[in-house]
């Protein structure tokens, strides 16, 4: 649809779902779900981001006429805003539905476990905000904490050994022009966090790391025990200021790490 204006615009959003019927729940079954998440991910790219929150409240709202509109919007949501491997992940836009569907009186305390435990996921390490805090350990057993690391930058890759994805990264960072670059007049900390518990295979892989990055693992294995970051899929990869505050959160792109570092020190 071609919009021209502010006013087409919000027209279109206030009207996006009106041919959805969402308190017959026995209708669920005959939409077609490719098209309505089809539909779901261009309501996403469209609404404008300052107003996203109240949007997708909302709409979580509208969709509690029945239970199965609200289950299946729930599940929807989960895919495409939450889940790993979607390209449209998004915690920001998922909090607010994250938060009503807690909110929800449809759903018991049982229905709302995931939805909380989710939500607690989605909140840590929020971009704009502090990282979390924990503690490094290197492999000759020296502890560092990642606020005690100085730089103007710091990427901190989640990886394990053996991992292809992982080892694109690694290799994709270590062949950037722009990194390097960048690195010849700012300071750039490249951190690689192993947070599982296997160091023999962690301390096998090391002469295959690159020797000027930071290579440590979680000896305490607080990451996942406090559950302070989402590592649900590996690598993730992350990209904080000076004051470690998050630029980008569990990214898995060489390209748009090079992006925004661009961005950053090209203003």
């Amino acid at each position: 649809k071609d919009i021209k204006s502010r006013e087409e615009l919000d027209h279109y959003i206030a009207h996006f779902w009106d041919n959805f019927d969402f308190k017959d729940g026995s209708r669920i079954g005959e939409y077609d779900a490719t098209e309505v998440y089809s539909a779901f991910a261009q309501y996403l790219f469209i609404i404008p981001q300052e107003r996203a929150d109240s949007l997708l409240r909302s709409l979580i709202t509208r969709a509690e006429a029945s239970r199965e509109a609200l289950d299946f919007f729930a599940d929807m949501a989960h895919e495409v805003l939450y889940d790993p491997n979607s390209p449209m992940r998004n915690d920001e836009y998922y909090i607010p539905i994250l938060e009503t569907l807690i909110e929800s009186e449809l759903l018991d305390e049982y229905d709302k476990i995931i939805p909380q435990s989710e939500l607690h996921m989605a909140l840590q390490n929020r971009i704009g905000h502090p990282a979390n805090d924990f503690t490094l350990t290197l492999s000759n057993g020296t502890h560092l904490d990642l606020y005690d690391i100085e730089a103007d930058y710091t990427i901190l890759l989640f990886n394990n050994p053996g991992c292809e994805m992982c080892r694109e990264i690694i290799d994709g960072i270590t062949a950037s022009e722009l990194i390097s670059a960048l690195g010849q007049r700012l300071d750039i900390a490249i951190v690689a966090l192993y947070p599982d518990e296997d160091i023999d295979a962690w301390r096998d892989y090391l002469p295959s790391m690159p020797k000027d990055w930071i290579c440590a693992y979680d000896k305490e294995l607080r990451l996942t025990s406090e559950r302070l970051y989402d590592l649900k899929a590996i690598p993730a990869l992350y990209l904080l200021d000076a004051q470690k505050r998050v630029i980008i959160k569990d990214g898995a792109s060489v390209p748009q790490l090079e992006e925004t570092l661009y961005n950053l020190t090209h203003r």
